[in-house]
């Protein structure tokens, strides 16, 4: 059996609302709605980023954004890492039938020898 209340997203508004106006402070609320201090602050920051049907502040938008470019960042640096390990692990393998890999030959560049060498 649960004992989890749940609250409407026009409840939750109404007491962040009432919060960032000032007419009350965090704690007078948190007694009027019988509601933890850190429920209030968790609703202040969804308010903030426009989940309760509201529009998101700019700061939050930012935020929101910052925190996606910043995993796709993560995301292609271990997709870049994975690909650099792949190139050397089969420019280090060698060639079996006496082929080369393309584009490499013994006059190519990557092997020192160069069209003016």
């Amino acid at each position: 059996m649960s004992n989890q209340r749940s609250f409407s997203i026009e409840f939750k508004r109404q007491v962040v609302q009432e919060f960032l106006s000032g007419e009350s402070r965090p704690a007078q609320l948190c007694r009027r709605y019988n509601i933890s201090s850190s429920l209030l602050y968790h609703w202040k920051r969804q308010y903030s980023r426009g989940k309760f049907n509201n529009e998101p502040t700019e700061e939050a938008a930012l935020k929101d954004r910052v925190e996606k470019l910043e995993r796709l960042v993560g995301k292609l640096t271990l997709e870049n890492e994975f690909l650099k390990k792949g190139l050397q692990a089969s420019l280090s393998q060698p060639r079996k039938n006496g082929k080369s890999s393309p584009g490499g030959g013994p006059s190519s560049a990557a092997s020192g020898g160069g069209v003016n060498s």
